[in-house]
């Protein structure tokens, strides 16, 4: 990730309100993390061979080119209405959005999206960008979706995994900044039997397990409160799907952060199962980190 003083937040545009409230958030990251605010539009017409520009004797103020130049007007005014005097530049690159916004992550602070929008950036359920960008980013990239709880705590995935230990750091960074606790959680399923061919339960005790994932948990956690001595930090072992437990405990928290990578998960997809179920159902904002390559 970009640790540079000048790196920007960046944040990627439209025109849908899912994008507008990617720009609201974002403004306000940029001003807890004092930098620059940069806003992007993936500009995909001339790939295509479309023609932008006015048509021959149409008003000077039509055509594709115009109205994308008229939708970032819009969004750097929404930041500057979110956070006065705060450092806004926008710009059109010309190229399809995701790679636009991967383009950027290797100079950006952080990527900031809707969860889904409108043109280059539609898709089914979640928005193909925010699952493209978020897989193959430089930085941590950070998903504008659900309700905005400040005083709700960060909460960051935990399961063992280098990706996750790298989004516990950004998650301890985060908490601190905003001065709320954070709460590390690791999902964990039963025993399903005894053995192969064995169709009968395996027999355990619950509590003994629990205590063995709370004890695993915390080894993993080891070095973090050092590394960031003034969090304040919650340790929870549940039982349960990873995503399901997560997506529940989203309500009552104002960001969750997850590594783009972890234990369990089928590497050759395009973005991690749990980081993918995060993006279609929490119910707050989703920060995907990548640990570095």
């Amino acid at each position: 990730m970009n640790s540079a003083n000048n790196a920007a937040v960046v944040v990627g545009v439209d025109g849908s309100e899912p994008a507008l409230r990617a720009v609201r958030l974002a403004a306000t990251e940029a001003a807890r993390r004092h930098r620059p605010l940069r806003v992007v539009h993936g500009f995909i017409w001339p790939l295509l061979h479309v023609p932008v520009s006015p048509a021959p004797g149409a008003p000077p103020g039509g055509g594709l080119r115009h109205g994308a130049e008229e939708l970032v007007k819009a969004a750097v005014a929404e930041a500057e209405a979110t956070v006065p005097g705060l450092s806004i530049s926008g710009e059109i690159i010309d190229g399809e959005a995701a790679a636009v916004l991967v383009g950027e992550s290797t100079t950006a602070a952080l990527i900031v999206l809707g969860d889904r929008g409108l043109g280059g950036f539609s898709a089914l359920v979640v928005g193909s960008v925010a699952v493209q960008v978020a897989a193959y980013a430089d930085c941590p990239v950070l998903v504008a979706r659900g309700a905005q709880r400040p005083d709700e705590p960060v909460l960051a995935a935990v399961d063992g995994s280098e990706a996750s230990r790298v989004a516990a750091d950004f998650a301890a960074e985060t908490a601190v900044s905003r001065g709320v606790p954070l709460v590390a959680m690791h999902a964990y399923r039963h025993p399903g039997s005894s053995g192969p061919g064995d169709m009968q339960p395996l027999v355990y005790d619950e509590a003994k397990l629990h205590g063995e994932q709370e004890r695993m948990l915390a080894g993993w956690l080891t070095g973090l409160t050092e590394r960031h001595p003034t969090v304040r930090l919650t340790c929870r072992a549940v039982r349960g799907r990873t995503g399901s437990v997560l997506a529940d405990a989203s309500r009552a928290a104002q960001l969750v952060v997850v590594g783009g990578q972890g234990r369990g998960e089928v590497t050759g997809l395009l973005l991690g199962s749990v980081s993918q179920s995060l993006l279609h159902h929490a119910q707050c904002p989703v920060a995907v980190v990548r640990a570095p390559q």
